[in-house]
């Protein structure tokens, strides 16, 4: 199959790793960070480009010193989210984890909003944060929005006590029909379209051989519409994330967890929604945390491999992810949301060299391996490439290898050396159609 080069101006050009497709499959939506891996977050504007004739348009600008970057589609309409740096910044609110937002547009209308409220000053604002979000990712529905995040006001506190909680990497959750409004008491305070939480529990120092977790990352939704219970019954909104546990040696390795969420993610739990001056926003009532994999006897234990985010069938009964087998060599595995065993599905002879996602029908993943864009059948696990192979610095990166909504295309990024720069550049591969 020949791949076609989608874009060709010479700045950098990155994709997310998953819901960069329109909803109707025509634009890929992208930013700008001017080095290869996205590392640098130093891009000015969110595009989208036309991927048969090429057509790019500028969807944001930053303004007032700030960057933005990391963008998905909303799967149903055509709107984006996606990072945005702190507005005219100061030497004590820069660029960094937890000085970030999640910014809405409308590719339509060009209509601005901010996703998550902020209110940095006690008492604080039930459904609002107070640090910053990064890798928003729609649920199936175009509703809900999954990101990480960080803590602004317990980011000072270097060693956590049983009064005093440090900043932790957690998974949260924004829900529509609840726009927050914060008071303007703090410059960096601002109002938000959606009512947000924390969905996950953390510690910092995780009993080892225990289920508790120092850090929740690489979240992505289970299922299309959730998944079935053992009982028949139907958990309409989960999210599998990475936890990092402590091993019973000691040593930090990342598991397979999952997150059960309520209906309602507005009722407060075991403490306030919003948190407090010592304490981190915690958890929604109704909000079970479950642990997956448990790999500490493997040779190599804990997920292992590129950075990867956790992706799950449509149908919700396979969440697929990345660990090395017994000799060294980094396989797709899945496992189910309702427990069990994990299982094997590649057994190649070379290592996935990317993050991946499935096809819309569930009969396939879309990866990188050894310099090639490849597919993996599901569920006999099969690999075939896509592309000739590239060698490295040129090859397939691995950031992103995503499967367009029709399940048609595939859509990736591939440097390309102009004037003697290699800048990142869109490709797209035709994918076979199921059999």
């Amino acid at each position: 199959m020949t791949e076609r080069q989608i874009t060709s101006a010479p700045c950098g050009h990155i994709l997310t790793n998953t819901r960069v497709w329109s909803p109707d499959g025509k634009w890929l939506v992208y930013d700008i960070r001017s080095d290869q891996a996205g590392d640098g977050f130093n891009g000015s504007r969110i595009e989208m480009v036309h991927v048969e004739t090429g057509e790019v348009k500028v969807v944001y600008e930053a303004k007032a010193g700030a960057h933005c970057g990391v963008v998905t589609f909303n799967p149903r309409e055509p709107k984006v989210v996606f990072i945005l740096g702190p507005e005219n910044p100061t030497p004590d609110w820069q660029y960094n984890a937890y000085h970030r937002q999640g910014v809405v547009v409308d590719t339509r209308t060009g209509r601005v909003e901010n996703l998550e409220a902020r209110d940095l000053t006690p008492p604080f604002t039930p459904g609002a944060l107070r640090g910053g979000s990064h890798v928003h990712v729609w649920d199936a529905q175009g509703e809900w929005v999954s990101f990480t995040y960080e803590d602004h006001c317990l980011a000072a506190n270097l060693e956590e006590t049983e009064d005093r909680e440090i900043n932790l990497r957690n998974v949260g959750v924004s829900v529509p029909n609840h726009a927050v409004r914060v008071k303007k008491d703090h410059p960096r305070n601002h109002d938000g379209s959606c009512f947000s939480v924390l969905v996950t529990k953390t510690t910092a120092h995780p009993r080892p051989g225990s289920d508790e977790i120092s850090k929740a990352f690489e979240e992505g939704w289970v299922g299309d519409r959730g998944y079935l219970r053992t009982d028949g019954t139907r958990q309409a909104h989960a999210l599998a994330f990475q936890g990092l546990v402590c091993a019973s040696n000691g040593q930090a390795q990342a598991e397979v967890f999952i997150a059960d969420l309520p209906k309602d993610l507005t009722r407060p739990g075991a403490g306030p929604l919003a948190g407090t001056e010592t304490k981190r926003p915690s958890p929604p009532a109704g909000i079970t945390q479950r642990r997956l994999t448990f790999t500490s006897d493997r040779k190599y234990p804990g997920l292992q491999g590129p950075r990867h985010w956790l992706r799950c069938s449509p149908d919700g009964a396979h969440i697929a992810f990345l660990m090395k087998d017994d000799a060294g060599v980094v396989q797709l595995w899945t496992i189910s949301p309702r427990g069990g065993a994990p299982v094997p599905l590649t057994t190649n002879s070379r290592s996935i060299s990317s993050a991946f996602t499935w096809s819309p029908d569930g009969k396939a993943l879309a990866h990188t391996m050894d310099g090639e864009v490849c597919v993996t059948t599901f569920p006999d696990g099969t690999t075939a490439p896509l592309t000739t192979r590239v060698a490295d610095p040129l090859g397939p990166r691995s950031e992103a290898c995503v499967f367009s909504p029709d399940g048609r295309k595939i859509a990736y990024l591939r440097p390309v050396t102009q004037e003697g720069k290699a800048w990142n550049q869109i490709f797209v591969v035709d994918a076979p159609l199921p059999r």
